[in-house]
């Protein structure tokens, strides 16, 4: 078993599109609306918009790879790329999804220590990121790993709005 990691640049654009569309329609599709979801994956995951986003020195994207293949995928946020408002020691985790077929290899884990380090090489106290409410597989691994609910943020799906919980985790 072997898993490694690749920072996105601009090269992997289009490779990006397709690992952020099929993971998150993996995750999301059965508890929304064909109609919501594909007006939130053309909204979130455009070309351009993920250009921009690769092009934000305070993002950083990264693949993950088990046994040589795309598994999933890591995207952190320090400073005004943040999507909330938490200070200058914070460190978000944007997005760590993994592909259906490579979950429960601990990857998912692999991705969260990475952002961990990241937010320590970057002089981070905290790290924290919004869960959906509805997904209570997610919000108890994090829970597992240290972080606590701190409070919540709506999150707009196509038309209709939901809940994120925020999570947070003080690093030592």
């Amino acid at each position: 078993m072997s898993i490694h990691l690749k920072k996105c640049t601009l090269k992997d654009l289009h490779e990006l599109q397709e690992m952020s569309c099929e993971t998150f329609k993996e995750t999301f599709m059965h508890q929304n609306s064909a109609e919501n979801m594909n007006s939130y994956l053309e909204k979130a995951f455009d070309l351009k918009q993920l250009e921009k986003e690769l092009d934000n020195l305070s993002s950083q994207f990264f693949f993950v790879y088990f046994n040589k293949e795309a598994a999933g995928y890591l995207k952190v946020n320090i400073n005004d790329a943040q999507s909330e408002e938490m200070g200058d020691e914070s460190l978000e985790i944007e997005r760590i999804y993994i592909k259906n077929n490579f979950q429960k290899q601990g990857l998912g884990k692999y991705l969260l220590n990475k952002a961990m380090d990241i937010a320590m090489e970057c002089g981070k106290k905290k790290i924290w990121l919004g869960v959906w409410e509805k997904n209570e597989n997610a919000i108890a691994f994090y829970k597992k790993l240290g972080f606590a609910e701190k409070g919540a943020h709506s999150f707009y799906m196509g038309d209709e709005e939901q809940t994120d919980i925020i999570m947070t985790k003080t690093l030592s």
